[in-house]
């Protein structure tokens, strides 16, 4: 009976993984996992490739980790490979075809174009403390794995434009992206707050102005001194660098708790 278990622990790298993310993601993680490793429980299927995909990356992350990787950071990957299973899911009822244009196939190495951006959404996962934040870096997974208008190259390009925000401007972009369904509020920003959250809000606010993923960019100095114009939250759209980063994390699935919170600091 030991040997029978151990051959099945032996047997089950990648799984245990996914089946770990349980801390981050609950229970829809063991579901996930039977889902990626065909166990029969599941009542639905993935596409074929893409299952292949994520068990791909699940093993490979499993049997091969970063040195000195906590225990926690090992349950964030494997959370971020759940919440890419469930989003999948999603996407398929939606009508969203997986991408058949090589994107997951395989080449040389055996290695495929969407195994760089998987790697590199795993590490992000790992890497964060703020632990909300894994849920969209699995969603990025899925988005590219439908998206065949982005290649790698720009799915990566994204993912480290994202990786480089801090949460509270993750969920700015949220509230501007949804601003058609839940309008942006109208009074000014504070141009010096006196409060260290509004300050540190402003901050995140103009350094995504910054970056270009929000228009307007932020107000130069007129001459003579004039008074500057006051931003409005109204006022403010996704650049197209603020669409892909908003697309790829599926920044829509924000909670608007979450939302009224970040905009409310602006105040």
């Amino acid at each position: 009976m030991i040997d029978v278990v151990a051959e099945y622990t032996e047997a089950a790298p990648g799984r245990t993984l996914v089946e770990s993310g349980e801390l981050v993601a609950g229970s829809m993680a063991r579901t996930a996992a039977g889902l990626l490793f065909n166990d029969g429980s599941a009542k639905v299927r993935l596409d074929d490739a893409l299952a292949g995909w994520l068990r791909r990356t699940a093993t490979t992350a499993d049997v091969d980790p970063p040195a000195l990787v906590s225990s926690r950071a090992r349950c964030r990957a494997g959370a971020a490979l759940a919440f890419a299973a469930e989003l999948s899911v999603t996407r398929a009822h939606q009508g969203r075809a997986v991408r058949t244009d090589g994107f997951l196939t395989p080449g040389p190495g055996d290695r495929a174009p969407a195994d760089e951006v998987a790697e590199a959404a795993v590490l992000a996962a790992r890497d964060t403390t703020e632990e909300w934040r894994v849920r969209h870096l699995g969603y990025l997974l899925a988005e590219a794995a439908v998206s065949s208008d982005l290649d790698a190259a720009v799915v990566l390009r994204g993912l480290r434009l994202a990786t480089d925000l801090t949460g509270r401007q993750w969920v700015l972009l949220a509230g501007v992206g949804r601003r058609e369904r839940t309008p942006l509020p109208m009074t000014p920003v504070p141009q010096d707050p006196r409060g260290w959250t509004a300050w540190g809000a402003l901050e995140d606010l103009a350094d995504l102005q910054r970056r270009g993923l929000l228009d307007p960019p932020p107000a130069t100095p007129r001459p003579g001194g004039a008074a500057l114009p006051r931003l409005r939250p109204v006022d403010l759209r996704l650049t197209r660098r603020g669409v892909l980063v908003h697309r790829l994390l599926a920044l829509d699935f924000v909670r608007d708790p979450a939302v009224a919170a970040a905009l409310a600091d602006l105040s």
